[in-house]
């Protein structure tokens, strides 16, 4: 005769019971009767609506999902000979996703004889990592592979705490 170890459904321990009586007990609650520690000895079963238990169980699952945070690859493509204006404006997008927690990968295309001149992607990707230092720091540094020049950016959790704590107490 197989023994469990029996708790009501207010969590109060009933006691060690044969299978067969805990069963009954579930019963006439109109509840399951559920394994929760089979490795104790006697395993330990609790009585309770295990619909319920198997929806509760669910949504805990799907909030610890939602909590993690998917970081994904951002790109932003610049060229060599790029206007301030745009510049700006894709600078401003980099540093948007990086304050949502992307990471960015910059790449610096170049055409024609312009790959002969890598100093001046190298400037760009600098002038970018400068301008978002704020929320990002430098993951990969500036690498030519092929005809274009790429680097990544990662959110700066540090960096992103002290400008909060700057902007709250401007005068030290």
């Amino acid at each position: 005769m197989r023994e469990v170890r029996l708790v009501a459904p207010d969590g109060e321990q009933i006691g060690i019971k044969p299978l067969p009586e805990a069963l009954n007990i579930a019963q006439e609650l109109d509840l399951d009767l559920v394994e929760v520690a089979p490795d104790a000895n006697p395993p330990v079963c609790r009585i309770m609506d295990y619909g319920k238990f198997k929806y509760e169980s669910s949504q805990r699952a799907k909030e610890s999902r939602k909590k993690a945070s998917s970081v994904s690859l951002k790109e932003m493509k610049y060229r060599p000979k790029i206007g301030q204006g745009d510049f700006d404006t894709k600078t401003t997008k980099v540093e948007k996703f990086l304050s949502e927690g992307h990471k960015v990968k910059i790449t610096i295309m170049f055409r024609g004889r312009e790959v002969f001149h890598p100093e001046l992607g190298r400037e760009i990707l600098e002038r970018v990592a400068e301008t978002v230092e704020t929320v990002g720091k430098v993951d990969q540094f500036p690498k030519l592979d092929g005809r274009n020049m790429t680097m990544v950016l990662s959110p700066d959790k540090a960096a992103k705490q002290r400008q909060k704590k700057n902007e709250e107490d401007p005068n030290p």
